[in-house]
C-alpha cells in the first residue's frame, strides 16, 4: 500500500523541510492519536507554541505512529524560494522511488503558486502524475501535519529535541 507524506518546513535556523512518511493502514489510528492530543481550546497543535511538558508528551506519540521521516536541509541556501524549491525538488523524486500515493504540504499562502508549478512539473518529470496527488492544507485541516511540524521544530531546536526525534528519521538530505 503507497504511503501518504505529510510535510511542514521550518526556517528557523536555514530553511529545511521534515516529510512524514505514514502507511495507509496506520492513517486513522494517527489522526485519532493526535486529535486526541488536541486540547478544548485548540484549533490545532502548533509545536513552537507549547510548553516543553506538552512537547514531551507530543512528541512521544509521534515517535509512537510508526511514521518514518526524512529531512531536506538547504541551510546552504541563503534565498528561501531556492531552498524550498531545492526541498521539494529531491522531496518529489524521492516519493517517487517510494511508491508515495498522496503529498501534503502545510499550505504557506506566499509559496501557494510556486509550489504548485514546481510540484507539477516535478511530477510530471518523475512519471507519477498518476499516482500521487498533492494537497496543500492547513493544520487545522489535516490534523497528521502536526508530526513534521514537531519534527522541523525538535531539528531546529537541536539539542536534546533533535536527540529524541532521530529514531524516526530514516534520511537526511542535504540539496
Amino acid at each position: 500500500m503507497a504511503p501518504h507524506v505529510f510535510v511542514d518546513e521550518s526556517k528557523e535556523r536555514g530553511y529545511f523541510v521534515a516529510a512524514a512518511v505514514v502507511l495507509p493502514q496506520n492513517l486513522v489510528a494517527s489522526r485519532q492519536a493526535v486529535r486526541a492530543l488536541v486540547l478544548p481550546h485548540q484549533r490545532r497543535i502548533h509545536f513552537s507554541s507549547e510548553r516543553d511538558s506538552r512537547r514531551h508528551q507530543i512528541v512521544d506519540t509521534n515517535l509512537n505512529l510508526g511514521a518514518r521521516a526524512m529531512i531536506y536541509d538547504a541551510t546552504s541556501r541563503p534565498d528561501p524560494k531556492r531552498a524550498r524549491d531545492a526541498c521539494l525538488t529531491q522531496l518529489v523524486a524521492d516519493l517517487a522511488e517510494i511508491g508515495a500515493e498522496r503529498l501534503v504540504l502545510e499550505r504557506e499562502d506566499a509559496a501557494l503558486h510556486s509550489d504548485n508549478a514546481l510540484l507539477y512539473a516535478q511530477v510530471r518529470a518523475t512519471g507519477v502524475q498518476r499516482t500521487l496527488r498533492y494537497d496543500h492544507m492547513r493544520a487545522h485541516e489535516e490534523v497528521l501535519l502536526c508530526i513534521p511540524d514537531a519534527i522541523a521544530w525538535c531539528r531546529a531546536r537541536g539539542g536534546h529535541w533533535r536527540t529524541r526525534i532521530q529514531a524516526v528519521v530514516d534520511r537526511v538530505r542535504r540539496v
